[in-house]
């Protein structure tokens, strides 16, 4: 059994590291408002955020408010997001959260989590990125990159996002949550790859407990 203490100073010496390396960090999506933020955190699901940039300019130009998206026709809509993959169900998504933010919200986009996970097609993940990117708000986002470095790192033994996103609460003091994920997404991308991880070069190496690291080219 590991001592929490332990998880706990080894936590805070894995985000003092990715502080030194992305001092200043944010998404990489292009948005102007909350809600042009959390349709594009919805189009972001299996696809890079270069993807996504590419046609929200689009998108946003021919429905530019929750009330026009909430309208607009789903045919019209998917050829829009067609690249970003999966566009029948992102499509089907950000206009039935549109037509929810304006039914229930006013078409303002809320800055508390339990309500904007009641919007449609918004789970916790997505309103985290928001709370954290448009409102500045501690809030902590899992996607794939944060669940596989939480358990690389051994600063939690689960798979289930949202036991991940509470355990990551537990061991980081509230007021540095809205810096976690990003940071941990890009060392993700950079350095702690799914497939090999480039662990003979990794800052964090000698903190990991993970077994198989993937050993340096000879």
């Amino acid at each position: 059994m590991v001592d929490p203490e332990t998880t706990r100073r080894r936590a805070r010496l894995v985000l003092r590291r990715l502080k030194r390396r992305y001092p200043e960090i944010g998404t990489a999506l292009d948005y102007r408002s909350p809600w042009e933020l959390l349709v594009s955190t919805i189009i972001s699901a299996q696809t890079t955020d270069e993807n996504v940039n590419s046609v929200t300019p689009v998108l946003f130009e021919r429905w530019s408010s929750p009330a026009a998206l909430a309208g607009a026709r789903a045919e019209d809509v998917e050829q829009v997001v067609f690249s970003t993959g999966f566009y029948r169900q992102k499509t089907k998504s950000i206009i039935t959260m549109s037509a929810d933010l304006m039914d229930r919200f006013g078409g303002v986009v809320p800055d508390d989590l339990d309500d904007l996970v009641t919007l449609r097609g918004v789970g916790r993940k997505t309103a985290s990125v928001v709370l954290a990117e448009a409102w500045g708000k501690p809030a902590i986002a899992v996607d794939t990159h944060v669940k596989r470095l939480a358990n690389r790192l051994g600063l939690t033994d689960h798979t289930d996002p949202t036991k991940v996103e509470f355990d990551l609460r537990e061991l980081y003091d509230r007021r540095q949550w809205s810096g976690i994920s990003m940071r941990f997404i890009q060392f993700g991308r950079d350095v702690c790859n799914a497939r090999k991880p480039l662990c003979h070069q990794c800052p964090l190496n000698e903190l990991c407990p993970y077994p198989d690291k993937t050993p340096a080219p000879k």
